[in-house]
């Protein structure tokens, strides 16, 4: 077994977590499920499988994957989320992985569907994140959603064979329920960072941000696919704006009646 945990946030994945722990089975002796509430089921698959269950509260992406790689047993970590599976190819490099120096981060290629469709242009056709890292350098940022790795100076990315097989658009209305979710955490964050949502900037973003994946980044090569996911992808952004300036009309009557934030 290689020296490496696997770590997964979650919460009511019943139907897709299987699929991603299947697919780890042979390579470690430490995975980690963190799940912060699951009320459909979830526990009752992780039964069928060696895997650790830490039940714990929500804090945010961030923060949260942070304490759950506290919990690891060995210091490097290959972090996952419930709707991700490692392909054969994937597999074999870890088997065959030695991990280097600490500062040394694994970026690994994703595959992304929609449903059973392989999305291959637009916003998800060519996707590469880190994903393997030693946690005694490399933390999450603390961003309660689209987190991104702080990682130290000269830190080094190596890149590894294979794929990880990501389903997180299994149909539409799934997708838009959680896409609200981020556009509204997205807001939030930008208003803590003090950005403004203009008139112009709600109106003409989401048409740029349509434009941008299924045009110029040839989402429209995806079939209906393609034209959906860019069509969501807009609508997303025109949220996030949207509870934006609503947040800042807030603070502004909050401010008008002498309410303190």
């Amino acid at each position: 077994m290689q020296p490496l945990s696997i770590v997964i946030v979650c919460k009511n994945e019943a139907d897709i977590i299987g699929t991603s722990l299947q697919s780890l089975q042979g390579l470690t002796d430490d995975i980690i499920i963190y799940d912060s509430g699951s009320t459909d089921g979830t526990r009752q698959v992780l039964k069928k499988y060696p895997v650790r269950l830490q039940e714990g509260s929500w804090e945010g992406f961030g923060k949260t994957k942070n304490k759950a790689n506290a919990l690891a047993a060995n210091d490097w970590i290959l972090s996952l989320d419930a709707d991700e599976a490692i392909d054969e190819e994937l597999k074999r490099s870890l088997i065959h992985w030695q991990p280097e120096n600490e500062t040394t981060l694994y970026e690994i290629a994703f595959k992304n569907f929609f449903g059973n469709k392989h999305l291959r242009y637009g916003e998800w056709g060519t996707d590469y994140h880190v994903r393997i890292f030693n946690r005694n350098k490399v933390k999450w940022d603390e961003a309660p959603v689209h987190e991104k790795l702080v990682c130290p100076p000269g830190a080094v990315t190596k890149k590894l064979k294979g794929f990880i097989l990501h389903r997180t658009l299994r149909n539409e209305d799934e997708n838009r329920k959680k896409m609200q979710g981020y556009a509204i955490r997205g807001a939030e964050k930008y208003h803590r960072q003090g950005k403004k949502a203009s008139w112009l900037k709600l109106q003409l973003s989401p048409f740029f941000t349509f434009v941008n994946y299924y045009i110029l980044k040839l989402g429209f090569l995806d079939g209906k696919e393609g034209y959906r996911v860019a069509r969501m992808t807009a609508w997303y952004t025109r949220m996030k704006y949207t509870r934006l300036k609503e947040l800042w009309s807030i603070e502004q009557m909050n401010s008008e009646q002498g309410i303190s934030k």
